[in-house]
């Protein structure tokens, strides 16, 4: 799993979502901005949280194990049962 650098400090967050109001943009490829981490927290539940470039990964997202991503890799997301969580964002 990657990390976050030590450099990047939160900015802002999204407010909490959950299996009924995650956006359906977050489900498939997208990425973030230039020079912007992410950190996706699981308050409860799991998350099935995927890294598309360079190589695939698939990670299952838990309350103990949090998302990295990193400045424009496409990712995406997908629900496996009810979850509530929110990212953040770092730069």
């Amino acid at each position: 799993m990657k990390t976050l650098p030590d450099t990047v400090n939160h900015y802002k967050s999204t407010p909490e979502f959950n299996e009924h109001s995650v956006p359906a943009a977050l489900q498939r490829q997208h990425t973030t901005a230039e020079a912007v981490w992410g950190r996706i927290r699981i308050l409860e539940g799991k998350l099935l949280y995927r890294i598309l470039e360079p190589a695939v990964e698939v990670i299952t997202l838990t309350p103990e194990l949090y998302g990295v991503v990193e400045p424009q890799v496409p990712h995406e997301v997908q629900l496996i049962g009810p979850v509530r969580f929110c990212v953040d964002f770092l730069r």
